[in-house]
Parts: C-alpha cells; sequence; structure tokens
C-alpha cells in the first residue's frame, strides 16, 4: 500500500492556507477537523464491541494484553497499558505496551525500528506470547512493518489480533482478526497523524480497555473498584468511591476502607453486604469481582 493511497497522507483541502490566518482562525479550523473524529469513531462501534467481548474472553482465561506499535502510536498503546495498573489495579504483566526500538521509543524517536518486522517477532516471542494472549496492533497507516508483524505472528500461534488504524484497506486492518479503522480524512498538517489520527487511536483505546474493564467486573456501577489509593489524591478518591457506592458518610466510608485494608471492592461489600473482610473477598472471588451479583 503506497503513501499517495492513503487518506491519513492525503492534502486537507481545506487547511491549505492555514499558515496565512489568524491564530484564531487557525485553531477554529483544527477544531472543526478534530469534530470529525468521533463521527468517523461512530461508524466502527460494532467492531469495538466485537474486540472488546472478544478480548474479554481471553483476558478471562489468563490471556494477557500486549499493545504493540512504533512512534506515536506505540506511545498511546503503551500509555492504555500503563494506566490500567493505577485505575484498575491490573498487574503490569497482564497488560504492557512493546514499542518498536524499545523503551526508550517511548521518550525519543528510535528511526528506522518501526521498519523492522524481526524486531516484532522478538520482541514478542521474549514476551513468550501463547493462544490466550490478545495483540492490540497500533498504526495509523496500518501498514507499519513492526506493527503488521505483531499481527502476523500473534496470528500464527493462536493469539487474537486487533487492528487500531485509520485506513480502512490497510493491511493491517485487512489481516487482523478485528479491524478497527476510524476515517479521520485528510489530517490538518499534510501527514501528521499524531492529530486527528492519534486522537481517534487514543479514544478508540480508550473504549477498547474501559469496556474490557467493565466486562471482567473492575467496574460497579459507573465506579473504579480496584482504583489503588497509592498517594494522596487516590486515597480520597477510594474514599468517595466507597461512599457513593455504600451510600455512607465519609468517616463511614473511611473507616470500611481502612477495615478493608485499603481495597476499595472489598470496603464496599462490607458496607452493603454486612460482612467481613474474609467473607467480602470470598463472595468477591466466587462473583468475579463483580459486585452488582453479589448484591442482586
Amino acid at each position: 500500500m503506497k503513501l499517495e493511497g492513503m487518506t491519513t497522507e492525503a492534502r486537507n483541502e481545506a487547511t491549505k492556507r492555514i499558515d496565512q490566518i489568524s491564530t484564531l482562525d487557525m485553531v477554529k479550523l483544527i477544531n472543526q477537523e478534530d469534530q470529525k473524529v468521533a463521527e468517523a469513531i461512530q461508524k466502527e462501534l460494532p467492531n469495538i464491541a466485537e474486540a472488546i467481548d472478544a478480548a474479554t474472553e481471553r483476558y478471562n482465561k489468563g490471556g494477557r494484553l500486549i499493545y504493540c506499535g512504533a512512534g506515536t502510536s506505540g506511545r498511546l498503546g503503551a500509555l492504555d497499558a500503563i494506566e490500567l495498573t493505577p485505575t484498575y489495579g491490573v498487574l503490569p504483566e497482564r497488560a504492557f505496551g512493546i514499542l518498536a526500538g524499545g523503551k526508550n521509543a517511548m521518550f525519543e524517536a528510535i528511526e528506522g525500528a518501526e521498519d523492522s518486522k524481526e524486531l516484532a517477532v522478538e520482541d514478542l516471542k521474549r514476551n513468550q506470547l501463547t493462544e490466550l494472549d490478545v495483540i492490540i496492533a497500533i498504526a495509523a497507516s496500518g501498514r507499519t512493518p513492526y506493527s503488521l508483524s505483531a499481527i502476523e505472528y500473534g496470528k500464527s500461534v493462536g493469539a487474537l489480533t486487533i487492528s487500531v488504524t485509520c485506513n480502512e484497506k490497510s493491511p493491517m486492518n485487512q489481516l487482523a482478526t478485528i479491524g478497527i479503522a476510524p476515517i479521520v480524512g485528510p489530517e490538518v498538517i499534510t501527514g501528521s497523524t499524531r492529530m486527528k489520527a492519534g486522537t481517534a487511536q487514543k479514544m478508540v483505546l480508550n473504549m477498547l480497555s474501559t469496556g474490557i474493564m467493565i466486562k471482567i467486573g473492575n467496574i460497579y456501577e459507573n465506579l473504579m473498584i480496584n482504583v489503588q489509593p497509592t498517594n494522596e489524591k487516590l486515597i480520597e478518591r477510594a474514599i468517595n468511591i466507597v461512599k457513593e457506592a455504600a451510600e455512607v458518610d465519609m468517616i463511614q466510608a473511611k473507616e470500611y476502607l481502612n477495615e478493608a485494608q485499603l481495597e476499595v471492592a472489598p470496603a464496599i461489600v462490607m458496607a452493603k453486604a454486612k460482612v467481613d473482610y474474609k467473607h467480602a473477598n470470598q463472595l468477591l472471588a466466587e462473583h468475579k469481582g463483580r459486585i452488582s451479583e453479589i448484591l442482586v
């Protein structure tokens, strides 16, 4: 697939004079283009939902969420994975990002790394990829060799492969088990896919990971019940979550949280079901963490 055939590389007729207009008109124009992103994602909702259900099934069997990409796309994947630990208590070994060029690529451009198909295979072999795992390969173009190779190798071992691109007919989108391709159109600055394409990828990843977390029981109603209270802000958030979920006052919420060893989910169950910490954990284990099922 050549660059001239990709919408992400086409020139945007609406922004050809962006270098000749006022600053206010410039940012208005960028904002107008950004509004197209949500519309593009709306068309991909069935594919996103399918990906959530399929990934949840693998994850519940012990599989991992492995984000693969290069440059901006790879960094967005790594960011999504990293945030799952403090937000939902996901162990880092259950969700992580692999970037072309290694960890240094998170902070600086590693030229040429994205062109290596062999590097992706080496990285996945090092992490002992299995058929239970989920590969989330990300690339705006949908043709990046590193990300494409991750899908190819993932399929060869039976892993679930999901592609997140912005070109519908790209090799990645056609090869992956489930392809997600919001078509955001030409960028404001030709080829600068960190803009609309990057925004679209971030929004899709938000939906994917949040949907999986809901499905596996890490959310009760719309509250994060496995948030890790590792600093003052998160401790306060944990207390507020217990307060809201259990319908108790702040003092009671803090007491329940302390009795539950700062674990939000058992604190809620203790307050709502009137059980002790040990019994609360037993109930959570029996119902796979789904508080709504415990309190039926």
